[in-house]
């Protein structure tokens, strides 16, 4: 029965269609219509037929109550880049930008996301300001921010940051990137401290190393270290055992966004190009005077606190009585 219904139906549509049509009328265009929302974005971005666009299915938004999320993915070769919309229920009007939550802090929605538990890192634990770094080995604007943090962050805050390494490797641009992101993981597994010195080593040989000789370069590196065992991590290179936590570190970066590298957050705050040293810390400046109030961001938040009480087992759960905000 349903079957023999479908051709009437669509009879009366294009019957109804013809008669707007006939009255100088055309259907409105929606952009939950994914060719029209496609058609739209291209004509906005001056996307030619060379870029491949998907776009996502609408979905009730969380950030704008009575709106649609939509993701448009933008594709050309290994180049990509999402643009997200909100859209209105009956698809009329679409919003693009930022949506902020007057209550919190204005980068909440990617302090979420950033979890640093067995990342490496340097600095206090407990800063007031935290810095995450996005990272390629074989980037070389990586190598020169690497350089100037390392040259200038712990000199000038010797206890007010802490900072954290997350590889992101961009496979398609850089043939032995994620190979050194697992070896660095296969170093610190060994020995957590001497990962900042490979971290060191190979940014300094970046012109030297290649997809072909990498595997060679690197063994010789550790083979000279006295606190690491060349043999370990041979076998930890060969595997892959890293793999996971390098993988965990690019599906971090690509839930914030994050496309390019270096890009870092500094107590969230997205900064998605080399950024010199002036500006840098004016940057953690600002924070350090914003969190001594604020509270609501840095390696400690400083939104919870635990009851110390005498006895009571540490390290284990969260506090006794619950989660007190300050």
């Amino acid at each position: 029965m349903i079957r023999k219904m479908l051709p009437a139906v669509a009879a009366v549509a294009l019957v109804f269609m013809a008669a707007l049509a006939s009255h100088g009328q055309t259907p409105k265009k929606s952009a939950l219509d994914k060719a029209t929302l496609e058609a739209y974005v291209r004509h906005m971005y001056v996307m030619d037929p060379s870029i491949t666009v998907q776009i996502s299915d609408p979905k009730p938004s969380t950030e704008m109550p009575g709106f649609m999320d939509v993701t448009v993915h933008a594709s050309k070769g290994p180049a990509a880049q999402d643009f997200k919309f909100y859209l209105s229920k009956d698809g009329s009007r679409m919003v693009q930008g930022s949506v902020f939550d007057i209550a919190n802090n204005p980068f909440k929605a990617d302090l979420d996301k950033l979890k640093n538990e067995g990342a490496p890192g340097w600095g206090t634990t407990g800063a007031p300001v935290a810095i995450v770094e996005f990272s390629d080995f074989e980037c070389p604007f990586c190598k020169d921010e690497a350089k100037m943090l390392r040259e200038n962050l712990l000199t000038a805050y010797p206890t007010q940051v802490k900072l954290y390494f997350r590889e992101f490797p961009i496979e398609s641009l850089h043939p032995w990137a994620k190979s050194a992101a697992l070896a660095g993981r296969c170093v610190m597994r060994q020995n957590a401290s001497t990962f900042w010195d490979f971290h060191d080593w190979i940014f300094a040989h970046q012109q030297q190393v290649t997809a072909d000789n990498f595997k060679d370069q690197v063994t010789g590196w550790v083979k000279d270290r006295k606190d690491l065992d060349a043999m370990q991590f041979t076998t930890c290179l060969d595997t892959k055992a890293t793999a996971a936590e390098v993988e965990k570190s690019q599906a971090m970066g690509r839930d914030l966004g994050v496309n390019s590298t270096p890009t870092l957050f500094i107590n969230g705050r997205r900064i998605a190009q080399a950024i010199d040293w002036p500006n840098l810390k004016n940057i953690i400046d600002y924070e350090i005077e914003y969190q001594k109030t604020a509270h609501d961001a840095g390696d400690d938040c400083g939104c919870t606190m635990n009851l110390n009480l005498p006895g009571a087992p540490t390290g284990q759960g969260g506090p006794i009585g619950g989660v007190v905000k300050k």
